[in-house]
Parts: structure tokens; C-alpha cells; sequence
């Protein structure tokens, strides 16, 4: 019964107003590389001292899930911003040539990471099927084609980061749950994504109708799924008693969308309601999803308290 962390973390003021900096030509590219790797640096000591076992660097280079990934695949372009929510906005990609992989995607982040911690660690990347789904096509003639030809990508990726050491690989599809007609396509891509990759791989998703993809879900090639059920009201856990769940859970107990910190006895609870479910050694305790918006202070309270109900239910339950 391992603790973990989704992907993201809240950045810290400094660096955010030296990335601006650096947009405005008052810094070089090595000032804004020292402060990232600094950054990191501070996010693995929350994580070390909230005593998290399976770590992630917080994605502290990444400004947003999908067209980070896109700016370092070849066929992609990004035109310009768009809307997501409010005043939220992101760039969103467009597919205008055939996608090929150029550079290395997280490589680099994994293997910085690796040299200054002992934790385990994951790795997140946004799957093929989100990445398409969040971005305009203007090459491929379906969809699917554009899908399948994006996983290709992702799997050299994937393979890469085996062999320099990765041996857990989270793919982040939020998407999946909200168009449960292409269910298949998304499965295939998966297939696709793992192909020939020796190491666990875990697949997290957020939004959308859970119930609309199930049992489908159980079909896809990873051994761990990760939903988000605190802001849910565990409500969606019902689904998976339905369906006799059989893989590994992620269970989101930690709800990201709120700044109010929960207590030692509710995660409790929300764990022992996940372990009707799975074994101990079948569940990863973690935030519903990536803990960027939240306030850092309580970013940090929050896992701290999502491990110490881990400590204390491992402790009454003798395992």
C-alpha cells in the first residue's frame, strides 16, 4: 500500500517569476535551467519529508499537459492560445504533418530526478489519446489515424526511459472518460503506447463518465489504472464492485479541486472503503489528480496527512 503523487506540483513564486523573465529577455536559457533544476530540488524535499513513497519532479518545466508534449514532436505546430475555463487558457497544437519523434519527451527529467533522490519514481506523460483529442488535426484524414500514428511516438519514448532506468510509467488520459464511444481506439492505443515496454505501467484519468467506460476499461494493457474519487464522493467506487475490479488501483483520496485540508480519519476511512476492492499490496494511495492550482502550503499539508493516514491504517491493520 504504497503513497504517491499524480504528477504536478504548485511551482514555487520564484521560479514562475523567473520563467517570466526569461520570456521577456531579462535571463539566459542557463539562469531559467538553474532555477528549474533548484525547483525540483524543493519539490522532492516536500515530497521526501511528507514522506511519499513514489515521486514525481512536480513538473516544474511543464506549463501545461498537452501542448508541452506537442512543442517537441515533429507535425506539430501551435497557432495560439484558446480557452479552457474562466480565464484559463493554453496553446492549444495542431496537426499539420505526419508525427514523428525528434527529442526526447521526459528523459532528460527522469534521469535529473534519478541523481538526487532514493525514492521511487514515476514517470507521467500525456497518452496519445488526450494529446490528439486536445489538439486540431489538419493532416490525418481520421482521428484514429492521427491516435495511432502519436502512440507510435510515445512508445519509443516509453522504451527510452526503460532502458536508462524507468520502471513505472503513468500514461495521464483525462480524456478517455469523456468520449466513451471511441473507447476502442483508446484501448489500441494503449496497446500501441506499451508495446515491448518492460516496466509497470499505470494510466490515470480524471473527468468524464466513469460508468460510460466500464467494464471496456478492464481490457487495457497496464497494470494499474488511477481515478479520482475524493471529489466524487467516492460515489464512483460502486462501479468498480460491479464490475469485479482486477487490476491495481490508483485511488484519488485527496481532493485536489479543494483548499480545504482533510483530516487523518477521512483519508482513513476513503482507504478502507478502497480496500473492500483490492489487497494492500494492489493499492497506491494519491491525490485525485495533479496538485498545481492548490496553494504549495497546502499542497504539502495534504500529503502529509494523505501519508500519515497510510502510516496509521498500515499500523492497525498489521501489514
Amino acid at each position: 500500500m504504497k503513497t504517491t503523487v499524480v504528477g504536478s506540483y504548485p511551482k514555487p513564486k520564484w521560479l514562475l517569476r523567473i520563467v517570466k523573465m526569461y520570456k521577456d529577455g531579462e535571463v539566459d536559457e542557463e539562469f531559467l535551467e538553474e532555477a528549474y533544476r533548484d525547483s525540483v530540488k524543493s519539490v522532492v524535499k516536500d515530497h521526501e519529508i511528507a514522506g511519499v513513497d513514489i515521486i514525481w519532479d512536480g513538473e516544474m518545466r511543464r506549463e501545461e499537459m498537452t501542448s508541452y508534449f506537442a512543442e517537441r514532436i515533429e507535425g506539430f505546430e501551435i497557432y495560439g492560445e484558446v480557452r479552457v475555463w474562466g480565464n484559463a487558457y493554453y496553446p492549444k497544437p495542431s496537426i499539420v504533418g505526419e508525427l514523428r519523434y525528434r527529442d526526447e519527451l521526459a528523459l532528460k527529467d527522469f534521469l535529473y530526478l534519478k541523481g538526487i533522490t532514493d525514492r521511487e519514481i514515476k514517470v507521467p506523460i500525456t497518452g496519445a489519446y488526450t494529446i490528439v483529442d486536445w489538439s486540431f488535426n489538419e493532416y490525418y484524414k481520421t482521428k484514429e489515424d492521427a491516435v495511432y500514428s502519436l502512440a507510435e511516438v510515445l512508445n519509443r519514448e516509453f522504451r527510452e526511459l526503460v532502458k536508462v532506468g524507468a520502471k513505472y510509467i503513468q500514461i495521464d488520459e483525462p480524456a478517455i472518460p469523456t468520449h466513451p464511444d471511441e473507447i476502442e481506439i483508446a484501448k489500441n492505443a494503449v496497446e500501441i503506447m506499451v508495446k515491448g515496454v518492460n516496466a509497470y505501467v499505470g494510466i490515470h484519468m480524471c473527468y468524464g463518465n466513469y460508468r460510460a467506460i466500464f467494464p471496456d476499461v478492464l481490457d487495457f494493457k497496464v497494470d494499474q489504472i488511477d481515478f479520482e474519487f475524493a471529489n466524487r464522493k467516492f460515489e464512483d467506487l460502486k462501479i468498480l464492485k460491479e464490475y469485479d475490479y482486477d487490476k491495481d488501483l490508483g485511488f484519488g483520496c485527496i481532493d485536489v479541486h479543494s483548499r480545504r485540508i482533510e483530516s487523518v480519519d477521512e483519508v482513513k476511512n476513503a482507504i478502507r472503503m478502497a480496500l473492500e476492492i483490492v489487497d494492500p499490496d494492489r493499492l497506491y494511495v494519491d491525490p485525485d489528480c495533479g496538485m498545481k492550482l492548490l496553494p504549495r502550503d497546502v499542497a504539502f499539508e495534504k500529503l502529509k496527512v494523505m501519508v500519515k493516514a497510510v502510516e496509521e491504517l498500515k499500523e492497525e491493520l498489521d501489514i
